[in-house]
């Protein structure tokens, strides 16, 4: 199983990124993807979620509203738009796979399979 994300860089505040999550290897119909961040000296947090068979999504409040997370089946893709960017937004982005089970969607245990990440840089 390969997870490779794209997309990060460098963008004021108050732009807008859209952060890409090839996956292969696998047919992740009966799993969910979610995105995770971490900022400089920050511990790994949620950030979104979606069981890819049917669209459901979660979201951590810091980023309801602003970001939105989907899906291409036929790209295998997932997506995390941002929209409304802050400097406090500021982190290597990771894409993640994980089984079903979506009771925990927000936990990094609830992930099986990490991408390498992308930085995402909000200047101010």
């Amino acid at each position: 199983v390969q997870l490779q994300a794209s997309g990060g860089g460098l963008v004021q505040a108050g732009g807008a990124l859209r952060l890409s999550c090839v996956v292969s290897g696998r047919t992740f119909s009966g799993y969910k993807m979610g995105w995770f961040r971490q900022a400089p000296g920050k511990e790994r947090e949620f950030v979104a979620a979606i069981r890819w068979s049917t669209g459901t999504t979660n979201y951590a409040d810091s980023v309801k509203g602003r970001f939105a997370i989907s899906r291409d089946n036929a790209k295998n893709t997932l997506y995390l738009q941002m929209n409304s960017l802050a400097p406090e937004d500021t982190a290597v982005y990771y894409c993640a796979a994980g089984s079903a089970v979506w009771f925990d969607s927000n936990r990094e245990t609830a992930f099986s399979d990490w991408g390498q990440g992308t930085l995402v840089t909000v200047s101010s």
